[in-house]
């Protein structure tokens, strides 16, 4: 351990020691909160555009950027939330619902200030159990065969699919369907055969994953924008943000429960951070007392602390899983997972042994990436608040074009524009008809590992199944995937109810 926290030191103070690094971290971070701030784009959409323009630097300076984008987005979606009650990303939902009031009361610096500390809190926390934990994780997943790494990435598919659907759960295994069904185009991994390319020999290599990213994101953003009228503007003068010290101390309580739930919400693949927002915000008021339930709704410090504290301990809950399986946590870590494959990186659990010390490296990146949200957030909110006053109509065109570039400075081929555009229309249909695109994306993402891996144990076992009750975790998996499933039926809900009923009066006989 002693020798963990020698060699991360060393790496932080080395990042530290490189003006180039700190300038692309700033940058990068500022970036990343424009993007969180403008209405309409989200830190997924900011991972993807920057994907692109990463393509030919190195994987150090553009994990720099990726990162320190990722965590500035995630931060800036409070900004427009607590000015104009619109959150700029779905993280900063909850954060809406009492930062607006502050706003009307003419406190809008005070919960500015009260979120750009908890975002920094609980990033610093989140990477706390992404140090911890990571390694831990890594040890156990180099125990797995294909059959656990299959039943994984189908477990994180119904997972996704069943906590991010609006109404029926149905429809988000549906996406998460389709997403593992555009993962099998092109040249299957082991025999070479080609797959649903229609004699396409630009379908040979599969889908890119940056393309089909920024249409599913990009594009549905772009036409809701410009469909959609806003007439709200922020105010001009917010006041001192600078942060209250007393009022972190006062809620200390709540920032690192939230910080928890954080991390544990992003250790679920695909979940993201707008649901550890939500979730900690509902357990702050189930927990507070009735008279701080009564602020919530009102401008109450606890549920700004808890949603900010959440959304961005995501983050480091979010890597965990990412860079130690190679299952996104996030809708915007699945956009950081395409990134490292492009730069030659394969999270996983040989992340260690591929890449020495890439775990304590990314942990120094987070640090200084959090430490560049807390003062970009301070220093810089009047340029943000600039930003923020741009007419939506004339910015969007903007990211339009981004999008393009983005598509086509990948590999400079159109076809990936042929590919973005008619995947973008459908992700728009399908979000319009309230079917939910992240398990889209994470069905992509995982479906090769899926493929690959059940196809790789049916070639050992000859076509049998039996072996995954042979081994002990692929059982566990294969049970909590069923009972998953089955909590998604009013039935065994009800059934569920009754055997607990009896058991009590059974205990009270």
């Amino acid at each position: 351990m002693i020798e963990q926290f020698s060699q991360f030191f060393s790496i932080l103070i080395e990042l530290v020691s490189t003006p180039s690094n700190l300038i692309v971290l700033f940058v990068a971070s500022f970036l990343g909160i424009i993007f969180g701030a403008m209405p309409g784009l989200t830190a997924t959409l900011g991972v993807a555009l920057l994907t692109a323009l990463t393509y030919g630097l190195g994987a150090d300076t553009a994990l720099l950027a990726l990162l320190g984008l990722y965590v500035g987005a995630i931060y800036g979606g409070s900004y427009p939330a607590i000015l104009i009650n619109i959150p700029g990303t779905p993280a900063a939902a909850a954060t809406a619902m009492d930062g607006y009031p502050l706003t009307q009361k003419g406190l809008a610096g005070k919960a500015l200030g009260l979120t750009t500390t908890a975002s920094f809190i609980g990033t610093i926390i989140g990477l706390l159990f992404l140090v911890t934990l990571s390694p831990l994780i890594a040890s156990l997943a180099l125990q797995f065969t294909s059959w656990e790494f299959f039943l994984l990435a189908l477990l994180g598919i119904v997972l996704s699919g069943s906590l991010t659907s609006p109404d029926l759960v149905i429809k988000g295994w549906i996406t998460g369907l389709l997403g593992l069904f555009l993962a099998t185009v092109g040249r299957d991994a082991l025999q070479f055969f080609p797959r649903y390319t229609f004699e396409q020999p630009q379908l040979d290599g599969g889908l890119e994953i940056v393309p089909v990213l920024i249409g599913a994101f990009g594009i549905p953003q772009v036409i809701r924008a410009l469909t959609t009228k806003n007439q709200t503007t922020p105010p001009a003068f917010v006041g001192n943000i600078m942060p209250e010290f007393k009022a972190i101390k006062r809620n200390i309580k709540h920032i690192f429960r939230s910080a928890t739930i954080g991390v544990g919400v992003g250790a679920v693949p695909g979940v993201g951070e707008d649901i550890a927002g939500w979730v900690s915000y509902s357990t702050a008021k189930k927990t507070s007392t009735k008279a701080q339930q009564a602020e919530f709704g009102k401008g109450s410090e606890i549920a700004i602390v808890s949603s900010e504290t959440a959304n961005n301990a995501c983050v480091g809950g979010a890597l965990i899983p990412l860079l130690t399986l190679g299952i996104p946590g996030s809708p915007p870590a699945a956009m950081l997972l395409g990134a490292l494959l492009l730069h030659g990186i394969t999270p996983g659990p040989s992340i260690e042994i591929d890449h020495p010390n890439f775990l304590l490296e990314v942990t120094a990146i987070m640090v200084l990436a959090s430490f560049a949200m807390w003062a970009n957030g301070l220093l810089m909110a009047k340029q943000v608040l600039k930003v923020l006053q741009l007419p939506t109509a004339l910015f969007i065109p903007v990211v339009a074009v981004l999008c393009i570039l983005g598509a086509y400075a990948l590999n400079l081929n159109m076809f990936s524009l042929y590919l973005m555009v008619p995947i973008g229309i459908i992700a728009f249909v399908l979000g319009e008809m309230k079917f939910p695109i992240s398990p889209m994306v994470i069905g992509l993402v995982l479906g090769g590992m899926a493929d690959e891996s059940l196809r790789r144990a049916l070639l050992l076992s000859e076509g049998s199944f039996l072996p995954i009750f042979e081994r002990p975790v692929a059982v566990i998996l294969v049970i909590v995937m069923t009972l998953f499933i089955l909590a998604q039926f009013k039935w065994f809900k009800v059934l569920l109810a009754r055997l607990t009923r009896l058991r009590v009066r059974t205990n009270s006989e």
